[in-house]
């Protein structure tokens, strides 16, 4: 498989890394320390430069402002923010304007995209469902009365839902249908329960209460929802890898600088054997993410739907970050759980990462099902 990229997403790379590169993973409050959330709002500052680099708008179209990239390049972006631990919805951001710019109607492409692109509307995602552990479409009822549609349900675990301007979440119709709505966060009906993320970001549990939107807030393509998952899962394994890759070199500078016996601990084979493993892994990590981030954007054929790569990359994203972080913590000794040093606060922005959009076992049993479903050879 080739994994080179295009001219395009090499220079959104570049772009990324002269950003982040003023970024400090350490700019807030240690989630350690703090016991409630780091901070009340995401980087706005970084956001707004964001914008002005035009980062934001990469995957909308060019009649709309933006540059008309796919997946595989907000992939590439989020991968360098995890790199410093950034703090803004850019996950959320990049996958709703993918799906809006892909399924919506076109006079909400139009209202909403170039906002997006230019930072000016803020939108995030409910992807959790009512717990967490069931599909999330399920989580809200719709309905339709006359030219609206009716929401009755339960989001949890949505972030920056207090502090974004819309919330673009997924819902059942009788008829057991996935719709869309983009619902603005301050509507009548729609509730907001403060909760808190392991990584110490502030989250939030949406109730919606007979909440009414206009048709033309509604996205209906009965692709939409599971297009809008699969970026939302590919762009937290390219946060997991990003997060990965930075906790490894860490790790790399610390044990080559760490001295015991008279020699660096980074020379002793099983030091040596344990950093080998985590870079299988990152590599592992790396090979799944751009596999299901192609077959998503192509959408070429293969022995299974595309659910399938995704579900190996979530797999192997939340079990590398986690083995690569807790490596890193039992190679940097009692120096890890310094609160002075970043190390902890990857750790938990890892196990946030790890757990989010479902851990491995339940990609393992999405997984199952697709293979019982598609039997291979």
């Amino acid at each position: 498989m080739d994994f080179t990229f295009t001219e395009e997403q090499q220079a959104a790379v570049e772009a990324a890394q002269a950003v982040f590169s003023a970024v400090a993973p350490d700019r807030v409050p240690s989630p350690a320390l703090t016991p409630g959330a780091v901070a009340d709002d995401f980087d706005r500052a970084l956001w707004s430069t964001l914008a002005e680099t035009d980062l934001l708008s990469l995957p909308i179209a060019p009649e709309h402002g933006g540059a008309g990239l796919d997946p595989i390049a907000l992939c590439l972006v989020l991968r360098e923010s995890a790199k410093v631990l950034a703090r803004i919805p850019l996950l959320e951001s990049g996958a709703a304007a993918l799906t809006i710019q892909r399924y919506a109607a076109d006079a909400l492409k139009t209202e909403v995209l170039p906002l997006i692109g230019a930072g000016d509307l803020v939108v995030t995602v409910a992807a959790h469902g009512r717990t967490g552990h069931e599909p999330a479409h399920l989580a809200v009822e719709a309905h339709q009365e006359d030219a609206d549609w009716i929401l009755n349900g339960v989001q949890t675990a949505v972030p920056w839902a207090r502090t974004a301007d819309r919330i673009l979440l997924p819902a059942h119709t009788p008829e057991g249908h996935a719709v869309l709505a983009l619902v603005p966060r301050t509507h009548p009906g729609l509730t907001l329960d403060d909760q808190m993320s392991t990584n110490g970001e502030p989250y939030a549990e949406v109730r919606l209460d007979s909440v009414r939107i206009s048709t033309r807030e509604a996205i209906t393509d009965p692709a939409a929802w599971e297009s809008l998952s699969n970026v939302l899962t590919i762009g937290t394994c390219a946060l997991a890898l990003g997060l990965g890759t930075r906790v490894l070199a860490m790790t790399s500078d610390y044990t080559s600088k760490r001295e015991q016996f008279g020699f660096p601990v980074a020379t002793f084979q099983a030091v040596a054997c344990q950093a080998a493993d985590r870079f299988i892994d990152l590599r592992a990590m790396e090979a799944t993410l751009w596999q299901a981030a192609w077959r998503i954007t192509t959408e070429a054929a293969g022995p299974l739907p595309a659910a399938g790569d995704v579900a190996v990359a979530k797999i192997w994203a939340s079990e590398g970050v986690r083995r690569v972080v807790q490596t890193a913590q039992h190679l940097h000794g009692g120096f890890g759980a310094d609160t002075d040093y970043p190390l902890h606060r990857y750790h938990a922005w890892a196990k946030q990462l790890e757990l989010s959009l479902g851990p491995a076992a339940a990609h393992e049993e999405s997984l199952g099902e697709l293979l019982a479903t598609h039997p291979l050879g």
